[in-house]
């Protein structure tokens, strides 16, 4: 009976160091300093917001490589959105919105705030050899000077 109180007790103890080495880890990723991110997604033509466009955020890592994980957000009916808790380092940011061609770019996140606005395309024609094209204008070769050869 004395050895299964020790067990629970010894049990007990292990459960308890755990717990507070978690407590301790998730304390120190606390302390890390992060920045709260502010979107504005816009049309480029004519500068109206665009809502519910899809914001993707994803870590990059020193290497340049996208990381696993990430964030994504929704702008609101005033083409914004916001996160709170991004940490410092290189963030890539992805815009993808029905009708607009997909934005992306990396930012150096280095301040507590950050304004970031996104000015979204419409998609460009394709070229085809099928179509009609406009002649180019032919390229003239300059004269060739007078030569006498010798005889």
């Amino acid at each position: 009976m004395l050895t299964m109180n020790k067990r629970i007790i010894v049990g007990a103890a292990v459960l308890l160091l755990a717990m507070a080495s978690v407590a301790v880890a998730q304390k120190d990723k606390d302390i890390e300093p992060t920045c709260w991110i502010y979107f504005t997604v816009v049309k480029d033509e004519n500068g109206k917001p665009v809502r519910n466009a899809a914001v993707v955020m994803h870590p990059v890592n020193a290497g340049g490589k996208q990381e696993r994980g990430g964030m994504e957000l929704k702008t609101n009916p005033e083409g914004k959105a916001d996160f709170d808790g991004v940490p410092y380092g290189k963030l890539r940011v992805q815009v993808l919105a029905p009708g607009f061609q997909t934005y992306g770019e990396d930012f150096d996140i280095e301040k507590d705030k950050a304004e970031i606005t996104v000015k979204l395309k419409r998609p460009q024609g394709q070229y085809s050899v099928y179509d009609d094209h406009p002649a180019e204008p032919a390229k003239q070769n300059p004269p060739e000077p007078d030569s006498k050869k010798p005889n």
